[in-house]
């Protein structure tokens, strides 16, 4: 079974073998992270749960509950007056699978109930039309284009007041 929870320094470990492991296959749809990234990644992780700590994000890991693999990341990301950015990404090994759409459900639905949230906001790359569809399956309309990661995407928009959060 796997379980979204909220990312703590415990994930630290098995966090970093998901970005090492999954590096090459998110590099295909999203910009690299670089080598600094993994160099520095406690560093990395402790700037995310500073920022959970001040509400300014909300930070959560999809963990395979029998072997506590982490198989995906699910982000809200500029907590401010009712609103945030969306930013997920899943294991190659569980993609095509839902599994991305269903957390992304959970997520939207903890932004509503335990966030407080009213409007979210994403974006997925034109080329990356299965991100495109998990954003679609969770609810989330086309409301634009622009610039996602280094690349030309499209944004995404849900309002929390009218969606199916329960």
């Amino acid at each position: 079974m796997l379980v979204l929870e909220p990312l703590t320094r415990d994930h630290l470990d098995a966090l970093l073998r998901f970005e090492t492991e999954n590096r090459a296959y998110f590099a295909r749809s999203i910009s690299d992270r670089g080598d600094e990234f993994f160099a520095s990644f406690p560093d990395h992780l402790d700037a995310l749960l500073a920022e959970q700590a001040a509400g300014v994000g909300a930070y959560y890991v999809l963990v395979d509950d029998l072997t506590g693999a982490i198989v995906g990341r699910f982000n809200l990301y500029g907590l401010e007056g009712g609103a945030a950015d969306v930013g997920y990404r899943v294991a190659e090994a569980v993609a095509g699978r839902g599994v991305a759409s269903q957390a992304l459900r959970d997520l939207c639905r903890r932004a509503a109930h335990q966030h407080g949230l009213a409007r979210l906001s994403a974006g997925a790359g034109r080329a990356n039309v299965a991100s495109q569809r998990v954003l679609e399956n969770a609810g989330f309309e086309v409301d634009g284009t622009g610039i996602v990661g280094d690349r030309p995407g499209i944004r995404f928009a849900l309002d929390l007041s009218r969606a199916e959060t329960r």
